[in-house]
């Protein structure tokens, strides 16, 4: 179904959010006039700003302009938001991201990357392989790409679209893809599914979307019940284990993975990926299995992942020196942190791992707060911030004192993020993490910018 919006003003509720920006973005650089609301100033509300956006930072219904022809809002606005309801009543188009998104991509060949964690990263890569490529691609992007410091590339002439395929609220029901990605479907956003069972039945709805003779790529060992149309294909992937796509002859060089790539129509031997960690070889394995079945050659694909640069807060090496190293990482689920520390300690054996994590929403706290515990565990330090609570309001016993004293460790702490950076002053630092999707973003660069001076006083 085709977008069409009469009005020439799309005004966007939550314009900060990483996929509302996108889509801000692609307004724009359509012609639309682009306003929105977001209750906090950031980096990337600044970018929109500069880019010709029009934003305030507080409800105001006499700020919504005259004439606004299609309200497209996230369902992180709380229904108490005082211009979600005016705007209800107004009579005003109004449109989940999701819907925007979905019917947007309804005109590509869309390649759709979903999963509980590994997403961003996989539809990043598979979007710079596509558009590295003679094919091109469109793509609404989950974060910040390195490679275009932009989450939205726009192309006059190609056929796809990669996006990221979000599970919150079931969003990416919305997608009807040519080529699926399932990177994971470890339970997350229990507040909105309840239970694992039925996050894992909307997960099985979505391969259910998948067009008529399009592609199913899924995690090899996934206990997921596909419902992929009739004369669509299924294929797995895996790291270091066979399957109809896989990596194999591993080995880490100067702090990059080489390896080999098995594909069913043949073997590329010796790639080089451009950005660190053990999970981003499986990663990659996915978006190189999304591109070569869209078209992308094999020497395409050699000289793309050597080039990717990753994401924004995606084991984000900021400061790397013989006896000094910070990285920041965006990971707030248990098994993402594990991801990260493991990857830290397999980089940079012996040091000792200090992190800073801030848990992100009282629910998922809750829900897995003993995970959460032995994750964090792995670290030699753990300070822990105040969870951010994003959309949410508490839950009575639920903070961070609570998962503190769930930790077997005999160094933790509890610290408010105020008292950062200048709380490293006292610290023996040689490794350091931030971890965390709410606003610890804020301290990366004070750190990074306290550890550089630190360094060379």
């Amino acid at each position: 179904m085709s977008l069409r919006i009469k009005e020439h003003i799309i005004y966007l509720l939550g314009i900060g959010g990483i996929g509302m920006s996108a889509l801000a973005r692609y307004f724009i650089a359509k012609g639309y006039q682009v306003h929105g609301y977001d209750r906090t100033v950031t980096t990337l509300t600044l970018s929109l700003e500069k880019e010709g956006m029009i934003i305030h930072y507080h409800e105001d219904v006499d700020l919504i302009p005259a004439g606004t022809g299609l309200v497209i809002y996230t369902p992180a606005i709380p229904d108490t938001n005082a211009e979600f309801q005016y705007l209800l009543k107004s009579g005003v188009r109004m449109m989940k991201r999701a819907e925007v998104l979905g019917m947007l991509s309804s005109e590509y060949k869309t390649i759709a990357c979903a999963g509980t964690h590994g997403k961003t990263t996989t539809s990043s890569m598979a979007a710079f392989l596509m558009q590295q490529s003679s094919i091109g691609c469109q793509a609404f992007l989950g974060g910040i790409s390195r490679n275009f410091d932009n989450n939205l590339l726009i192309s006059e002439t190609s056929p796809f679209m990669v996006v990221e395929a979000d599970e919150y609220d079931r969003s990416f029901l919305h997608l009807h893809p040519f080529i699926a990605i399932i990177t994971s479907i470890d339970s997350d956003h229990l507040d909105i599914y309840g239970n694992q069972e039925s996050m894992h039945a909307a997960f099985s709805s979505f391969t259910g979307n998948i067009v008529p003779q399009g592609s199913l790529i899924i995690k090899k060992g996934l206990e997921l019940t596909v419902q992929s149309p009739e004369g669509s294909s299924v294929f797995t992937y895996s790291v270091n284990t066979e399957a109809d796509y896989y990596a194999s002859n591993l080995r880490l060089e100067n702090g990059l993975y080489h390896f080999d790539f098995t594909y069913p129509a043949g073997k590329i031997d010796n790639l080089v990926l451009g950005i660190p960690g053990m999970y981003n070889v499986e990663n990659a394995v996915a978006a190189l299995a999304a591109s070569l079945l869209a078209g992308v050659t094999p020497d395409e694909l050699r000289a793309g992942l050597t080039a990717f640069k990753g994401v924004s807060r995606r084991f984000d090496i900021r400061l790397n020196e013989s006896d000094l190293v910070y990285i920041d990482d965006y990971a707030h689920h248990p098994e993402e942190l594990r991801a990260c520390i493991s990857s830290a300690r397999d980089m940079f054996p012996g040091r000792k791992l200090t992190g800073i994590f801030q848990p992100h929403l009282f629910s998922r706290t809750r829900d897995f707060a003993e995970e959460f515990a032995k994750s964090l565990c792995l670290l030699d330090e753990i300070l822990l911030l105040p969870v951010y609570p994003a959309r949410e309001l508490p839950i009575p016993g639920i903070d961070s004192e609570m998962l503190l004293s769930l930790m077997d460790h005999g160094n933790k702490h509890l610290v408010n993020k105020t008292d950062f950076p200048a709380y490293l002053a006292g610290k023996h630092i040689e490794l350091l993490l931030t971890m965390g999707a709410g606003d610890i973003d804020t301290l990366v660069e004070p750190i990074e910018n306290f550890l550089r001076t630190k360094k060379n006083n």
